[in-house]
């Protein structure tokens, strides 16, 4: 089976390593130069378009999309030279990023029309799991396009999990994921600039909170590198913004009104408009660090 790939970035060029690695024939489109040399060394071949991507696909093979958002999304899709129009009934869409649940229900109720499957299939789990296949892949889709694709999937992630046969609850879970994270993510950026400011060694108390009730995993993978002053970007603030918002949303969707979601959501807003939106989330403590008021 073949796969196309369109989207190398951290993410997507940690799936294609992982699928040439495991002898999975790969075309990859990605408009980054660097990637793109990323994606050869790996040992994928280039297309210059999504619509080039696709060209190769085998009636029963995939389209794995791993941008940042919808829109990108349909670009990828229906846009300029979009992958759709080279596509065959048969094939299948794999939706990787994180976005709305109407939007991906929008998005498969499109690809069905023209005979073209869509999986729901947002990840978790940072660039590195992705690469050892230790992500989360959460899927979503009929159980017959699942097991249709299940060798894929399990090329993808060791960690496939089968939400229902609803596209859309992927995303969903996602959604609900991702906001857990990013009040975790700002909960322990908080704690440790109290720590600081109490005059305790920050790394003392991490390993105090790694082995106690305050321990979160996204708390201890990203305040161990704004520990160390490491802010190279495994995932960008805009990420977890986009994500707490777009959560936020869905909770209201339903008369849902949490007290913490929209509160971490507005960290991650006002981390952006301080000029952090290229930085890794881990760069939540110095900007606490910074706007915790003093007495």
């Amino acid at each position: 089976m073949t796969v196309a790939v369109v989207g190398a970035g951290n993410m997507g060029g940690a799936l294609v390593e992982r699928l040439c690695e495991a002898g999975w024939p790969v075309t990859v489109c990605d408009t980054d130069p660097l990637r793109q040399q990323q994606a050869l060394a790996a040992g994928a071949s280039l297309a210059d378009s999504p619509f080039s991507a696709v060209a190769q696909l085998g009636p029963r093979d995939a389209l794995v999309i791993v941008v940042v958002d919808a829109d990108q999304c349909r670009e990828v899709l229906w846009g300029e030279e979009g992958a759709s129009v080279g596509m065959r009934p048969g094939q299948a869409v794999v939706l990787c990023p994180t976005i709305a649940p109407e939007d991906t229900v929008s998005i498969a109720q499109r690809l069905a029309a023209q005979g073209i499957d869509c999986i729901d299939a947002p990840m978790s789990g940072g660039p590195q799991r992705a690469r050892d296949g230790r992500m989360s892949l959460m899927v979503a889709a009929p159980a017959a396009v699942l097991d249709r694709h299940a060798d894929l999937l399990a090329a993808l992630s060791l960690n496939v999990m089968r939400i229902s046969d609803r596209v859309g609850d992927g995303a969903r879970t996602k959604l609900v994921n991702n906001l857990l994270a990013g009040i975790n993510l700002v909960g322990a950026a908080e704690v440790l600039a109290l720590a600081e400011r109490l005059g305790l060694d920050l790394g003392t108390t991490l390993d105090v909170i790694e082995r106690s009730s305050g321990q979160s995993w996204i708390g201890s993978d990203r305040m161990r590198r704004a520990i160390g002053g490491d802010l190279a970007p495994r995932a960008h603030v805009t990420l977890l913004e986009k994500d707490t918002r777009l959560a936020v949303a869905a909770a209201r969707s339903v008369g849902f009104e949490g007290p913490l979601g929209a509160s971490a959501a507005g960290v991650f807003k006002a981390a952006h408009a301080a000029g952090m939106a290229d930085l890794d989330d881990a760069a939540l403590l110095a900007f606490l660090r910074q706007t915790a008021p003093r007495p």
